[in-house]
Order: structure tokens, then C-alpha cells, then sequence
């Protein structure tokens, strides 16, 4: 089973690019971050002519995330259920057995900001309920673009990050915080290229140069991490005419 995340920064500009990564890559699952379209444009029944059921929980201009699959997601769950909150954030669904959760984690602006009270308010909630959801799923995986860079070799420039956003010990706190409730990162079960990044900046050449960042992750639970053979960046769409400044981040479950 091949579970796969993406912030596609837009849905409407990359849904070609969408279409094509799906036929090359052939994700049992996909969870998308940065749709930024209302529920009513939702492209689903271009994905559904390519083979992918979707949920998805929309917003204008800004967030909004979905869950594809090839089979329909059952006992779907959109935001964090205790959490009141506007900003569509979160895409939850059971997918062949195994519990997927997708989220598109607050990036934060600034430590010293309201935003950033507000990412610190979302990743306590975030927490909370996942302490439940685990209870409930033994096989569980929690993916998206977490706006957090966990460690200093998931920077390009560790000390011109430190303590920015993205790199603040408070946020590598809450990333800690979800690998204590139980929570494994994929990625890390497997020895890595050097400088593997999942996001470029747009700007100043970053991707050429390959100064990024590992913000977007694959997180399982301890049940399902015997069952994880490969966990892979997929930098091929950033080199896309038009791309996201995010590429996927897939996992092989066997």
C-alpha cells in the first residue's frame, strides 16, 4: 500500500500536474494541502475519471486539504473536532484498514506574531485528539506539510534558520511531542541522501541551489511501522514548469 503526501499550493493551477504525478506514482492514498478552493470547485470528477475517490474540506483563497483513494475513505472526519476553528486544516478518513490523517499545519509567520500563537494553540489541539484517534486506530498514519523542520540536518543553513519559524524549539518541541505519543517518522527509518528537502522557496534560485527545508512529513504509528519498506521524496514535479514549491513525500507499506 503506497500512502502519499503533497502541498500542492493551489489545486486549479496544478490539477494537470496532479493527473499526471497520480498515472506515474499510482498512490493507494494521497492527501493534498493548499487546495485553496471552495467545496464547490472541487475537481472530483476529473479525479474520479482518474481513478481516485475524494473527500476534501475547502476554503477560499487560502488552506483547504483533501483525501484521495482508490477506494472511498470511510468515517471521514474534517478539522480538528474539538478545536473551533475557521481555516480548513484537516482531512481525516479510514483507507483499507488504515487510518489517514492529513493536515496542513499552520505556518506561523514569525515567533513573536499572533499566527504564531495560534500554530502553537493548533499543534496542543492536534495532539489532544490525536491521543484519541490512536486509541480508536492501531494502524494510523499522519501526513501533510507540518511547517515544522524537526531537526537542524532538515535545513540547508541551520544557523541562518535558527530559531526562525519553521525552526523555533517550541515548534521542534510540538514535533517531538507527536513522535512521544507513539508516532514514528518514516523518513528517518531509512538512511537518506544528505540535503533532502521537501520544500524550495520560490525565490533566489533555491531549488537549483538546493537550499530547502524538510517540512512535509510521514509520521506512523508504532503498528504500522513494521509494515513501512520505503519512504521517499519525490523532487521530480518541483522541476515542473509552474510547480508547487512543495514536493510529494510517499511511503511503501507492505
Amino acid at each position: 500500500m503506497k500512502l502519499a503526501t503533497w502541498n500542492v499550493n493551489s489545486l486549479s493551477v496544478r490539477l494537470p500536474q496532479l493527473l499526471d504525478w497520480l498515472v506515474s506514482a499510482q498512490p493507494d492514498a494521497l492527501v493534498l494541502q493548499e487546495t485553496k478552493l471552495t467545496d464547490d470547485k472541487f475537481p472530483a470528477a476529473e479525479l474520479l475519471a482518474a481513478g481516485y475517490h475524494a473527500v476534501w474540506h475547502g476554503q477560499k483563497t487560502y488552506n483547504g486539504v483533501a483525501l484521495l483513494s482508490r477506494t472511498p475513505a470511510v468515517d471521514v472526519v474534517r478539522n480538528i473536532p474539538a478545536l473551533d476553528d475557521p481555516q480548513a486544516r484537516v482531512i481525516a478518513g479510514t483507507v483499507d484498514g488504515v487510518r489517514v490523517i492529513g493536515g496542513y499545519f499552520p505556518n506561523g509567520q514569525a515567533p513573536d506574531s499572533e499566527k504564531f500563537v495560534y500554530k502553537m494553540g493548533w499543534l496542543t489541539a492536534l495532539e489532544a485528539w490525536l491521543q484519541t484517534e490512536l486509541a480508536a486506530h492501531t494502524q494510523l498514519v499522519l501526513m501533510g506539510d507540518f511547517n515544522i523542520a524537526p531537526e537542524d540536518r532538515d535545513v540547508y543553513d541551520p544557523v541562518a534558520w535558527a530559531g526562525q519559524i519553521h525552526c523555533t524549539p517550541e515548534e521542534r518541541a510540538h514535533f517531538q511531542a507527536l513522535v512521544g505519543l507513539g508516532l514514528v517518522d518514516a523518513f528517518r527509518l531509512f538512511e537518506q541522501p544528505p540535503k533532502s528537502w521537501s520544500w524550495w522557496d520560490y525565490r533566489n534560485l533555491a531549488f537549483r541551489k538546493n537550499q530547502g527545508l524538510r517540512i512535509d512529513h510521514v509520521l506512523v504509528g508504532e503498528a504500522l511501522k513494521a509494515r513501512v519498506t520505503a519512504c521517499q521524496i519525490d523532487k521530480a514535479p518541483r522541476k515542473n514548469e509552474r510547480p508547487s514549491d512543495h514536493a510529494p513525500v510517499w511511503v511503501e507499506l507492505g
